[in-house]
């Protein structure tokens, strides 16, 4: 079985404004860099489909689907907060982005597919249940988790998050959920400002100083998040993926690198081969510097896929 790789073109109409760091160039610069590497023919590509009301649901009320869904525009863009707004494409995008983890369950748990990633935005690791936040609209690997559980009747899943944000919606969403172990690193104190202060049991959170490098995260890894998903024993991983900790992405101050991305994604392989019948599914959350974008994600790629 081949890996996975969701996407779909509406995610790359989705425009907050012509300097806005989370930018359609985002995706086209992973599509160069498949391309560039000889993965582009490897992969098993899926378009997205958009996301049912009733998969945004078991994630965020009703009414807040609704809100976003208002506010969308006509013409122009309107901000949801001065980080985060909606163009008049940014709503299909986001409903396919939430679908394209759904549609990864599926493929996954249904055994035709090893591993996923997918390649979308807006990303989603900072919406929380009833707020858009943080370039985020609705929590992509909260849907897809959510759908493990609930759809499919899986009775534990993780969820690891290598973001350089802390993912506050996620742990807003799942924070003390017995199902569900999220295990994170994130720069701190740095924005959302959140993941430190008494977080719930099921929270392997591990904030890390401005100037980490990858000794930091293979520590955390070892120290904190091994022990947490050892003892829970997930029967399928969700990953947040973000590369904007790579030292080459200014939007941050940590200092990871390809080996860095290659060495989590094995570690996260190897829980997954343990626990979870080697059941992964991967979507893209930060990454601003587009070649490091690029190169991160073919490297995650390659060790998902073991091409």
């Amino acid at each position: 079985m081949a890996t996975a790789f969701i996407t779909h073109g509406d995610c790359a109409r989705h425009d907050m404004g012509r300097h806005h760091p989370e930018s359609p160039a985002r995706l086209a610069a992973i599509e160069d860099h498949l391309i560039s590497s000889g993965l582009a023919g490897l992969v098993e590509r899926h378009e997205a489909p958009a996301a049912k009301m009733s998969e945004l649901a078991r994630v965020h009320p009703l009414e807040y689907i609704e809100a976003i869904r208002e506010a969308s525009p006509r013409s122009g863009i309107v901000h949801l907060d001065p980080d985060t707004a909606m163009s008049p494409h940014t709503w299909d995008a986001a409903v396919r982005a939430a679908g394209a983890a759904v549609l990864a369950t599926d493929l996954v748990v249904g055994g035709r597919a090893h591993s996923a990633f997918c390649a979308v935005r807006p990303p989603g690791h900072h919406a929380t249940r009833t707020r858009a936040m943080g370039f985020c609209l609705f929590n992509n690997v909260a849907v897809g988790a959510k759908h493990a559980l609930e759809h499919h009747g899986l009775e534990r899943v993780a969820v690891i998050d290598f973001d350089v944000h802390h993912g506050n919606g996620t742990e807003d969403i799942f924070s003390d959920d017995e199902r569900v172990v999220m295990a994170s690193i994130f720069q701190h104190p740095f924005y959302p400002y959140s993941g430190t202060e008494d977080p719930a049991p099921n929270m392997a959170n591990v904030p890390l100083p401005a100037g980490s490098d990858g000794r930091a995260l293979r520590a955390a890894v070892e120290k904190i998040w091994m022990p947490a998903l050892d003892e829970f024993e997930p029967q399928m991983i969700f990953v947040s993926a973000g590369f904007d900790a790579h030292v080459e992405d200014d939007m941050a101050m940590l200092r990871f690198t390809e080996a860095d991305y290659a060495w989590v994604t094995e570690r996260i392989k190897e829980v997954a081969d343990k626990y979870a019948g080697g059941r992964i599914v991967s979507v893209l959350e930060g990454g601003y510097a587009l070649s490091a974008l690029g190169r991160s994600v073919v490297t995650h790629l390659k060790v998902l896929g073991a091409f």
